[in-house]
């Protein structure tokens, strides 16, 4: 059972991921807290942590997720498992030998290229369906880009566990947060929170405008540029018209009455972190032409913490639920957890600016906090993708 569909097998692979990678995040910051000794990493530990989330884990849910979508959005036949399985086979095992890498010097290498050759598999299916047929494809091809983005991340981290450069670090980051999370996570959005809101809300309008998606991606894509040539303080000049339209999207799409349906309300709630993140960038930016140095690294986890895990969250329990055979609604565990999940993103994003000496104990708070969330709604949602769907059904 699963691997008759693949956002079961993607799925189950992300959660996994997700959660090694936390617990190991965990004990790091559980040494810098002083409440154990240090590990002896084989990378620095914030460039793993950020491998391993950014290239790592997301991914997973996404490919799971455009796996499953796509096809429906490009009227394109559902993909078989002989397609997209020996992709994931060659994506799973690369990423078990990079989090063993993380211990084990030099297995981290062999488990790049594994990574880069399950990804170029599964890029190859995502291509095909995006530029299948005449139907409307913006967001098909934005996302499709967008993960070849998340390929070329995968490149550079290759290029750093090789080299041991610094650069292929920062590099990776910017292209990895900016260049593919951010486009995917916002054009999943940008098409489906609309199309599930009409269906809830009363006499509602989709509003999809083009300007908005040129200034959020394309914004994001300057970011990263502006980045890595280290022009920091001219950030705010794509930061702020990006805030500006993520906001005005937000309001336009009508949260408040989408909060009468929490698995709904969740979406709406994800979204809404895109601009309160690109907002404190845009901030951190005018602050740093100013010659002021603020927020740290807030932005970035307002974006990562709030924006993807809060979107991850009430997408991917709502996949989960509707192509299991299951009823669209969030019960009072999904809920609960996702407001669990919204004060986590306030403490991981306060932990930037208590004083330093209180800094690791927050993070580590915050750490806890979302391996709880996320490790509760495993106990909850995994036994659905290895189990036959409720209705009957094939999928």
């Amino acid at each position: 059972m699963l691997f008759v569909a693949p956002h079961r097998a993607m799925f189950l692979s992300g959660a996994v991921m997700l959660l090694v990678s936390f617990a190991m995040w965990a004990l790091e910051l559980s040494a810098r807290a002083g409440l154990m000794p240090a590990i002896g990493w084989v990378l620095p530990p914030a460039w793993m942590h950020a491998l391993l989330v950014t290239s790592g884990v997301f991914p997973f849910f996404m490919f799971g997720f455009l796996l499953t979508a796509m096809p429906r959005w490009q009227g394109y036949d559902e993909i078989a498992p002989g397609r997209w399985l020996w992709a994931w086979r060659l994506l799973a095992a690369g990423w078990a030998l990079t989090v063993a890498g993380m211990l084990v010097p030099g297995i981290a290498i062999l488990g790049l290229m594994l990574v880069l050759v399950g990804w170029g598999g599964l890029q190859r299916i995502l291509w095909q369906v995006a530029h299948h047929g005449d139907l409307e494809a913006l967001h098909a091809r934005l996302v499709c880009y967008a993960m070849i983005a998340g390929m070329a991340a995968v490149l550079a981290w290759l290029g750093f566990a090789a080299s041991g450069n610094p650069i292929w670090a920062r590099v990776a980051i910017e292209v990895a947060v900016f260049c593919s999370l951010l486009p995917v996570f916002f054009g999943v959005c940008h098409r489906m929170v609309p199309f599930f809101s009409s269906g809830v809300i009363p006499a509602y309008v989709m509003v999809r405008p083009l300007w908005v998606m040129v200034l959020v991606v394309g914004g994001s894509a300057l970011h990263a540029v502006l980045d890595v040539a280290g022009l920091q303080a001219l950030r705010w000049v794509v930061d702020a018209p990006a805030a500006f339209a993520a906001l005005w999207l937000s309001r336009q799409w009508r949260p408040v009455p989408a909060l009468k349906v929490p698995l709904l309300g969740m979406l709406h709630i994800g979204f809404l972190w895109l601009g309160i993140a690109l907002t404190l960038f845009s901030i951190q930016g005018v602050a740093s032409l100013l010659g002021y140095a603020v927020l740290g690294l807030a932005p970035l986890h307002a974006i990562g913490v709030g924006f993807f895990g809060s979107v991850l969250l009430a997408m991917v329990s709502r996949v989960s639920l509707g192509h299991s055979g299951r009823k669209l609604v969030a019960d009072r565990l999904t809920w609960g957890l996702f407001l669990g999940l919204e004060l986590v993103v306030v403490i991981r994003v306060l932990a930037e600016v208590v004083p330093a000496g209180w800094s690791a104990t927050v993070m580590l708070l915050a750490v806890l906090g979302w391996l709880g969330v996320f490790g509760a709604w495993a106990t909850r949602y995994l036994p659905i993708y290895w189990r036959p769907r409720s209705d009957g059904r094939p999928g």
